[in-house]
């Protein structure tokens, strides 16, 4: 096997674990205060922690909520409420099957193409054929996973 494909095996388990370890969402009130209400802190007490004023904290809580909280914030937050910051990007799906939706977009597209030309030229195939020829080309895609994989055009 290919030192490549091995690499993206690898990859591939890292991701999957992740996403199966990973089935959390961000309570409504967000993480920062969700985790200081928990621990019965005041923002006033993590200020002090952080050696922050306590709009900073209030700025911090909110930026969580907006999307606009840096890594490097998160980070400082946590370890001062004696807690380690996670970050994970995960699939909402087995990165298989993300792959495998890829490529029937890819093979559909190639087909769908194919076809219309050749109904132009009255040699158009039976739908069975033209679904047989859209799984070939889906495994036969995902499995080799082209350069142009996820390319749009």
């Amino acid at each position: 096997m290919a030192a490549k494909t091995i690499a993206r095996q690898q990859y591939r388990r890292i991701v999957d674990s992740a996403a199966r370890h990973a089935d959390l969402r961000m309570p409504p009130e967000g993480w920062l205060r969700t985790l200081r209400k928990a621990l019965g802190m005041s923002g006033v007490q993590l200020a002090k922690k952080m050696r922050v004023t306590r709009a900073r904290i209030a700025q911090a809580e909110r930026a969580e909520l907006d999307g606009a909280a840096t890594l490097k914030s998160m980070k400082a937050a946590a370890e001062a409420m004696g807690c380690r910051f996670v970050y994970a990007v995960v699939p909402e799906k087995r990165i298989e099957d993300v792959i495998t939706a890829q490529a029937r977009k890819k093979a559909l597209a190639l087909v769908g193409a194919a076809s219309t030309h050749m109904a132009l030229e009255n040699q158009a195939l039976p739908n069975d054929k033209i679904a047989q020829e859209i799984e070939r080309l889906t495994r036969e895609m995902a499995q080799e996973m082209p350069p142009d994989l996820w390319n749009d055009k």
